[in-house]
């Protein structure tokens, strides 16, 4: 920041908004540095675009009180989620943000930083997109473009009876998480330690796309999609779509040392996790003879749940065999 300028001062017009956002797009030349109003994007031969939209708002996706760095992070790796579940690799995206008034300079800068931070990770640049101001809560509306090799691309609709469940990494962190945002207390009553408890928030605010599957996701997996707005929810979403039926077996479903302690001491919550989304793992369906070579690699952990079979429908089986049901299933906006 340039000596003299006041950092809390809100940013003065459009355009300072875009020359502060202009440096996310070092190493795109397609993104003409945001000088120009559309971006170019020349594929590399034998790939498919994948192309992916999936905005954040305030109060619904994250908390007022969040830093604008994890606020810019999650945009960006809610929809890299996406292309993980296709065996897609992020090449740029466009964004749109809607203020209710002007951010100030350090808000920016923050909000830069976590872009910038998340693009290394994932691998992209901003290479467009637009502001606006408008009534209502901060909005971040990101589209991801990404590639795959051609006709490789991992959907949602080819699931086959027969074939074992897979989730990658652990499933409920972010819901916990969230709670604990609201509710440090339950740090207490859960039994956690501090760096257990800024684990299970870390996961709420900065989830981690699974990107490195995508090889073993292309070589083995018949379909697969992320998990945002709950296991169970989206699970039963793949099952419509493929035609099948299945089964989860809730005692198998992968949860973290932390997310174990609080489900010992608050057993009801067991539902809550497998249905308050924001986990941003991949569900896989692999077929059963694979499983192992699926396994072995994964550059992720990687857990069996279930299995899928003809007809229609999904049974979740609890841990002690009793089959479970819910209010709700997942997260829903409507």
């Amino acid at each position: 920041m340039a000596i003299g300028v006041n950092c809390n001062e809100h940013v003065q017009g459009e355009q300072a908004i875009v020359d502060l956002l202009a440096p996310l797009t070092e190493g795109d030349p397609g993104a003409f540095g945001l000088k120009d109003d559309c971006a170019l994007l020349t594929p590399a031969p034998g790939v498919d675009l994948v192309l992916k939209t999936d905005p954040i708002a305030e109060g619904v996706h994250f908390l007022s009180g969040d830093a604008p760095a994890d606020i810019a992070w999650k945009a960006l790796a809610v929809n890299a989620s996406d292309l993980a579940a296709k065996g897609a690799a992020p090449l740029g995206y466009l964004m749109a943000l809607s203020f209710p008034e002007a951010p100030t300079r350090t808000w920016m800068a923050s909000f830069v930083a976590g872009l910038r931070a998340a693009q290394a990770c994932f691998g992209c640049h901003l290479i467009g997109g637009d502001t606006d101001r408008r009534p209502g809560p901060l909005t971040v509306s990101i589209t991801l473009i990404g590639s795959v090799p051609q006709g490789r691309a991992v959907l949602r609709t080819t699931a086959q009876a027969g074939d074992a469940l897979f989730v990658s990494g652990t499933v409920g962190d972010a819901t916990l998480g969230l709670a604990l945002a609201r509710d440090s207390n339950l740090a207490t009553v859960w039994g956690l330690t501090p760096s257990e408890a800024s684990h299970l928030i870390g996961r709420y605010r900065r989830p981690e796309p699974r990107l490195t599957l995508g090889s073993a996701l292309r070589q083995h997996a018949t379909a697969a999609m992320d998990v945002s707005d709950g296991l169970v929810k989206d699970l039963e979403r793949m099952l419509r779509a493929s035609g099948v039926a299945g089964r989860l077996r809730a005692g198998e479903v992968p949860l973290s040392a932390a997310a174990r302690k609080a489900i010992a001491r608050s057993p009801e919550r067991l539902a809550q996790l497998l249905t308050g989304g924001d986990d941003y793992e991949v569900l896989a369906a692999v077929p059963a003879l694979r499983a192992a070579e699926f396994r072995a690699a994964a550059a992720v952990p990687v857990t069996e749940v279930g299995r899928l079979g003809l007809g229609e429908g999904l049974l979740v089986e609890g841990p002690d065999g009793v089959v479970l049901t819910f209010d709700r299933t997942g997260w829903d906006h409507f």
